[in-house]
């Protein structure tokens, strides 16, 4: 079966990703990868970074802005719905459970060695 390759860009302080299953550590992979169900539905994105992943400069970890911060995403949120519905996307995206994300990281030199191999420069 054919993988998909994607580039993904993440801070240089975020924790090394867990091996799935493990306690997610915040290491932001999974929502740089591709937008979860919370976010097709609320910010109809598809595809792409998730739009509402947020670096948290006081814990080097990334969080989930609609969890956090959802009305900062949802303006028509009305206040006193804010704490129930941050409660409700940390349980819908299971936060802070186990790592669901089977991503897989290619070396820097593999992917330099690749791209020589193919013809580029690798950089």
């Amino acid at each position: 079966m054919k993988q998909d390759t994607i580039v993904i860009w993440l801070h240089t302080d975020a924790p090394p990703k867990p091996v799935m299953g493990q306690r997610c550590n915040g290491c932001g992979v999974c929502c740089a990868a591709e937008p979860c169900p919370v976010a097709r539905v609320f910010l109809w994105q598809w595809r792409g970074a998730c739009r509402a992943l947020l670096w948290t400069e006081a814990t080097q970890q990334y969080r989930c802005g609609l969890m956090v911060q959802g009305a900062n995403y949802l303006p028509y949120l009305p206040r006193r719905w804010q704490g129930q519905f941050n409660r409700l996307i940390a349980r819908w995206i299971a936060a802070g459970t186990a790592c669901d994300s089977s991503a897989q990281f290619a070396s820097e030199s593999a992917s330099e060695s690749a791209g020589e191999a193919a013809g580029g420069s690798g950089h």
